[in-house]
């Protein structure tokens, strides 16, 4: 395959569509009545939902939650939410109807001025950008609820993030490396070119000029989404996957067709009927420590990849974020580092190793089609920060990266030998599992139960925040992503052996 295949998709055309589902959906609520307060509970809710409604941050169309759901937000009985949605409705306010259930209707502005304010819902209905599953909406808000517990969350522990190293590396940032302006369109060339050495270390062959700075993975597949193909292309990959659970794809118009695993990684021999069936324009894949099966592809696997992609003119996303987190010994090398045809775009990022926060990946690709990313990105945000890509490069050609990591691989095989343990004190006959060699996660089958969205919103209301299996693609419901890298020892057997609980309560 020669370089020029990235050349052959076209960019994707602006598209408004329409969504049907209505107006907004207010799933989460920042604020609780105060208990010691005089004012009734009822009076204090009716209070600050008139309050939202007349500020105007819930507009016409806004769908409150159930009762039932606006109770265990407020932590109030639902005859006390009753009372104060029905003050409300009196006030001409909202409106419940059967089925549909209950919606903002009017405003102080529409109740006052001759002209009412605009109907923002409409707005947000044509948006191009397709919402987050519900499920993961929950879990975003959820994420920042004091005391919650986090057993599937995608990232380091705090406990883990090199908050001292990184202070001191800014104070000792040289004065000429500092820069607040603009940095160049494919990203600072300091860092560009540290990265391309780095690279060399796990075989990529890369010059500054083929290297593109990124603000995190995700923003290396929403540029290559809108920047190389057109709607209503294909994208294969694997099932189950992490693309799954987000839009990005998605909502530029793409359609996705998932094609089995098996221990060893993606099923190759697989790939060309699936390629033929839905006219693929590309392959996505996660080949060390899989999200979120854990699964690494073997070097045999990876060889036939490249060689079927190679004959079917199918080039390769290859996300590698998690391959500097194994534990035992390191993964086969990267697709990339074997791909004389520059057919792969190689996606890295510290989001995993260093810091979520920091923001800072890249992408690896031919050079015409790097030129083509980094034209989308000046569009998009004029250049990820300044500063964080100084302290990226500072950080990995100064040797604090190799200590991290070294420091990081000790702890994560340490909360990963402890989640298989308490897996197998606690799960034996309600669950099967994989034991992962590097990454953050364990992928984990429910035998006893068919869906995991009961058991989330019941973990949820004890304080366990779970990323249900049903997020990464379908027939995968009676499966849950476990994290180690997130709750802290101290948390994990605790929560472990209450989720159990909560489990096997289900299945009675």
């Amino acid at each position: 395959m020669s370089p020029s295949i990235w050349m052959h998709v076209k960019p994707t055309k602006l598209h408004i569509f329409k969504n049907h589902m209505g107006g907004k959906t207010v799933n989460a609520l920042d604020w609780k009545p105060n208990r010691f307060s005089s004012v009734p509970l009822h009076k204090q809710i009716e209070e600050h939902l008139k309050e939202k409604i007349s500020n105007g941050e819930w507009t016409i169309g806004t769908k409150l939650p159930s009762q039932r759901r606006l109770a265990n937000l407020l932590n109030v009985n639902r005859s006390t939410v009753v009372t104060a949605l029905d003050e409300l409705a009196s006030q001409g306010l909202i409106e419940g109807k059967k089925g549909g259930g209950t919606r903002v209707v009017n405003t102080t502005w529409s109740l006052l001025a001759s002209s009412p304010p605009p109907d923002w819902n409409s707005f947000v209905r044509s948006g191009i950008h397709q919402p987050n599953l519900l499920t993961v909406q929950e879990i975003n808000h959820a994420e920042f609820r004091p005391n919650m517990i986090r057993l599937g969350t995608g990232e380091l522990s705090p406990e883990l993030l090199p908050y001292r190293q990184i202070q001191n590396l800014l104070r000792e940032l040289p004065d000429h490396n500092l820069s607040l302006g603009y940095e160049e369109p494919k990203g600072n060339l300091f860092l560009r070119q540290t990265l391309s050495k780095y690279l060399k270390t796990i075989g990529i062959q890369a010059s500054p000029a083929s290297i593109l700075i990124v603000s995190g993975a995700l923003q290396a597949l929403q540029l290559i989404s809108v920047g190389l193909l057109h709607r209503g292309a294909a994208v294969l990959l694997e099932k189950p996957s992490y693309l799954y659970s987000v839009h990005v794809f998605q909502s530029a118009g793409m359609k996705l067709f998932g094609v089995p695993m098996d221990e060893s990684g993606i099923q190759t021999s697989l790939l060309a009927a699936y390629q033929k069936q839905c006219d693929g324009a590309l392959l996505y894949s996660i080949p060390s420590f899989h999200n979120p099966t854990g699964v690494c592809m073997t070097e045999k696997r990876r060889a036939q990849l490249l060689e079927v992609c190679e004959k079917e003119r199918l080039p390769i996303i290859e996300d590698d974020v998690y391959r500097d987190l194994w534990m035992d010994c390191p993964p086969p090398s990267p697709l990339k580092a074997n791909d004389k045809s520059g057919s792969v775009l190689y996606v890295g990022s510290l989001s995993k190793t260093v810091s979520p926060g920091l923001r800072i990946g890249w992408v690896v690709g031919p050079e015409p089609v790097i030129e083509r990313l980094s034209d989308i990105k000046m569009q998009t945000d004029y250049g990820s920060s300044s500063l964080s890509q100084w302290a990226a490069a500072e950080w990995i050609s100064s040797g604090l990266y190799a200590e991290q990591l070294r420091f990081i691989r000790k702890e994560l095989k340490e909360r990963r030998d402890a989640m298989v343990h308490y897996l197998e004190k606690y799960f034996g006959g309600i669950a099967s599992w994989n034991v992962p060699e590097g990454g953050f996660y364990i992928w984990v089958r429910l035998t006893s139960l068919a869906a995991t969205r009961e058991l989330f919103e019941k973990a949820l209301k004890e304080g366990i925040l779970l990323n249900p299996g049903n997020l990464y693609g379908p027939d995968t419901s009676n499966y849950l992503r476990l994290s180690y890298s997130y709750a802290s020892l101290a948390d994990m057997e605790r929560e472990m052996a209450r989720l159990a609980a909560i489990i096997k309560n289900l299945l009675l």
